[in-house]
C-alpha cells in the first residue's frame, strides 16, 4: 500500500457530524492547498503515520478540477498509528478545501508538540481519541429486507420487529431504538420521510 494517497470522491468518516454548509464560515488561513496537504502529511509521517490517505471531492488525475469548482470542501485524513491503530480526523467547517486541510493539519502540528513536549503518553490518549469508528450498522440489515424496499415493506417489517423488541413486551429500549433508526435511515434513503 502506497505511503500516502488521495482518494475521490469524499470518504466522511461514519459518525461524524457534517458542518450545515450555510454555516460553513471564512478561515483566517493564508496557504495554498498544496502547501497545507505537504505540511499535514508530513507532521503525520514525523509522529510514525503510515497509510496517510487524504479524501476529499477534488478529482485530480485525468479530470483536472480546481479547488473553487469543489462544492462539498471537506476533507477526511485517514492513516494507521504507529502502534497500528486505524485513526481518522476530518473537517469541514471552512468554506474552502484548503482551509479544511489547514485545520486539520494544524491540528496534527500541535499533537505533535505534545509528543515533542515529552508527553508521549498524553499524545498516545489523544491519538486513540481519533480512531476510526466502525462503520455504522446497515439499516436494511437491522430491518431485514432487501436493500431499496419500498414504504409499506419498510413499514410492515418495522411493525413486526417494534411488536417483538418493544420494552413493554419485553424487549429493551436499545434494541427498540435500533429498530427505530433502522426504519428511519431506510426511508431517507428511499425518499420517504420517516
Amino acid at each position: 500500500m502506497a505511503d500516502q494517497r488521495d482518494t475521490y470522491p469524499l470518504k466522511w468518516p461514519d459518525g461524524w457530524k457534517r458542518t450545515d454548509k450555510n454555516f460553513r464560515r471564512s478561515a483566517p488561513y493564508k496557504v495554498t492547498l498544496e502547501a497545507a496537504a505537504r505540511e499535514l502529511v508530513a507532521d503525520l509521517k514525523r509522529m510514525g503515520a503510515r497509510d496517510v490517505v487524504v479524501s476529499s471531492n477534488l478529482r485530480s488525475g485525468l479530470v483536472k478540477q480546481t479547488e473553487s469548482e469543489v462544492k462539498d470542501p471537506g476533507v477526511a485524513v485517514y492513516w494507521h498509528s504507529r502502534k497500528g491503530a486505524s485513526c481518522v480526523m476530518a473537517c469541514d467547517q471552512w468554506q474552502r478545501l484548503r482551509d479544511n486541510v489547514r485545520a486539520i493539519g494544524l491540528t496534527i502540528a500541535a499533537m505533535r508538540a505534545i509528543e515533542r513536549g515529552g508527553a508521549s503518553d498524553i499524545l498516545d490518549r489523544v491519538i486513540e481519541s481519533f480512531r476510526a469508528l466502525p462503520p455504522a450498522p446497515d439499516p436494511w440489515q437491522i430491518l431485514g429486507v432487501p436493500k431499496g424496499s419500498d414504504r409499506s415493506v419498510v413499514d410492515q417489517r418495522h411493525r413486526l420487529l417494534a411488536r417483538d423488541n418493544h420494552p413493554d413486551r419485553g424487549g429493551s429500549t436499545d434494541a427498540m431504538a435500533r429498530i427505530n433508526r433502522a426504519r428511519d435511515e431506510a426511508l431517507s434513503e428511499i425518499g420517504g420521510a420517516p
